[in-house]
């Protein structure tokens, strides 16, 4: 397959925006995609403090920052995406969202241009539907992992009509941009996901039965376990909405072992969503 001149993000929330940023740290052009300029401008703007972070932990340099971000070009157009010879969707988890881009986009980019999902649960052969039969051999998953401009791995998922050559072309993709591909098949939730959804649950099952507190089963998965952030502060971080919907993804196709707790859907219920609404199992708000 050719090589990748033309990259676009579809989604400029915290995870699509982070990809754009992989792309444009490793040299590329990026058009990153909302619904409005506004959103798609917000989200290029939130990357200027994801760099100053890692310029202050030594990890990148001052000196690259504004030439990073001059790559990546805010949008709120589909027009100017017919070009590009990847696209990375990474908008709402929602079937009937991403199949109404991905029909979208079908209907103006070239023939060759590779489609990329996002999705962190929903099934790429699924998906893959919302493109005519000609392009069904170049969709696939590609599903990153919060914080994408930190975090390595990237499970790539072919679904049942993906071409070799597409998931070869996207594993060398990820591998360019730093990052660790693995293949997982196609099934919902892929491989992480259903290690990590099964955890959390029972972190929030112990929580119920007043077990422990959720501070102290941070701690005891990071200085028990080994694991860098405890389930409590990654929950905060992903997302108690989208926590929920995954798990309730999971939940209607392989059944009672991924029903979400009562206390996960409360603190949905209270808007207690995590980072992102200032309180979650923590508070963000002192």
């Amino acid at each position: 397959m050719e090589a990748v001149n033309k990259v676009a993000v579809i989604g400029a929330g915290m995870m699509g925006a982070e990809i754009a940023l992989c792309f444009a740290v490793s040299g590329h052009e990026v058009t990153l995609k909302d619904a409005t300029l506004q959103l798609a401008q917000k989200g290029k703007d939130r990357l200027r403090t994801v760099l100053d972070k890692a310029i202050q932990k030594g990890t990148f340099e001052a000196k690259d920052k504004d030439g990073t971000l001059s790559r990546i070009t805010p949008t709120e157009e589909y027009d100017v995406l017919k070009n590009a010879d990847l696209i990375v969707e990474a908008v709402f988890e929602d079937l009937e969202i991403k199949r109404a881009v991905f029909a979208k986009l079908d209907s103006l980019c070239k023939s060759d241009c590779v489609f990329a999902t996002n999705t962190s649960s929903i099934p790429i052969t699924l998906l893959a539907t919302s493109v005519k039969a000609r392009r069904a051999g170049r969709f696939l998953g590609s599903h990153f992992f919060s914080p994408a401009s930190v975090m390595k791995l990237v499970e790539i998922v072919p679904g049942l009509e993906t071409k070799e050559e597409t998931v070869s072309f996207m594993m060398d993709c990820c591998r360019k941009i730093g990052k660790t591909p693995i293949r997982v098949k196609d099934v919902t939730g892929f491989a992480v996901n259903r290690i990590l959804h099964a955890m959390w649950i029972e972190a929030n099952r112990l929580l119920e039965e007043g077990v422990a507190t959720p501070e102290d089963i941070d701690i005891a998965c990071k200085l028990g376990l080994g694991h860098p952030i405890g389930p409590y502060a990654l929950m905060d971080h992903t997302g108690m909405d989208l926590n929920l919907q995954v798990q309730q993804i999971l939940h209607e196709a392989y059944g009672e072992r991924f029903r979400p707790r009562p206390i996960l859907k409360q603190k949905v219920n209270a808007n207690h969503l995590g980072r992102k609404s200032g309180r979650g199992w923590f508070d963000y708000q002192k």
